[in-house]
């Protein structure tokens, strides 16, 4: 009695068989090649995996699987290459702030300077008035009404010059003209030509003021046999105070 086993054809169990040529039907009808039987090879390499949704069950290549390759890390950006976005822009905002507070200190300085200039151009005129009236006053007298001379005089000063000029006048000029019935009058020397008076202002600030002016003084007494003309430069100081500028020293130059 013949083999059965003799008129099977290929190796490996009925199961085996019938899953090969379920895959290799498939492969058909699918236009692709079909799969080699179990066990075979391609030149290329390992059999191809069957179309999805089918099992196959594939041996081991005789040298084994091989490992697929390892990626290569990627390499790193260092963080110094390329400074952050936030940081560029805190620079920004810091230098955009020292210079809009350094526009502010140039305005305030420059408005500061604005306004003294101003100050003292109008000092100028105010002491240079206030000189020209007071030098009159307080450089003249009568031995006929020396409180009442002396009286306006003090009231056009200021500080410690107003409490020199009572105690000089108490007791050196008040009984000096009462003896020789002395009379001073002083004026601002005027050009000829009936210009201003010759005074001009040395310096000036917003709250004192130094003034030159050019004085004529008429003195009669009983010491001199006639009137006498003095010319005398007088350089008077000026101080602003509640009640307007007012003389804070005198001095004959």
């Amino acid at each position: 009695m013949a083999n059965p086993t003799s008129r099977t054809r290929g190796t490996g169990s009925p199961g085996r068989r019938t899953l090969t040529a379920a895959a290799r039907a498939a492969a058909k009808r699918a236009g692709r090649p079909a799969l080699p039987e179990h066990g075979a090879r391609t030149a290329a390499g390992p059999a191809k995996e069957p179309p999805s949704g089918r099992t196959l069950l594939i041996e081991p290549p005789d040298a084994g699987w091989e490992d697929p390759p390892e990626p290569e890390p990627a390499e790193e950006t260092p963080q110094e290459s390329a400074p952050p976005r936030r940081a560029g822009q805190r620079v920004l905002t810091a230098v955009l702030g020292v210079v809009v507070v350094a526009a502010l200190v140039v305005a305030a300085v420059l408005g500061w300077q604005y306004r003294q200039g101003r100050q003292a151009e109008q000092a100028r005129g105010e002491a240079l008035a206030a000189a020209r009236s007071a030098a009159p006053v307080v450089l003249s007298y009568d031995y006929r009404h020396l409180d009442r001379d002396f009286a306006r005089a003090r009231a056009l000063l200021t500080g410690h010059f107003r409490d020199q000029y009572g105690k000089t006048t108490k007791t050196v000029v008040s009984p000096t003209a009462t003896k020789y019935h002395g009379v001073v009058k002083a004026t601002v020397a005027t050009p000829a030509d009936g210009g201003a008076p010759a005074a001009s202002v040395v310096s000036a600030g917003p709250d004192s003021a130094v003034v030159l002016l050019f004085v004529n003084q008429i003195t009669e007494s009983t010491q001199v046999s006639g009137p006498r003309l003095d010319l005398d430069r007088v350089r008077m100081t000026l101080t602003r105070t509640s009640g307007g500028w007012k003389v804070s020293g005198v001095d004959a130059l």
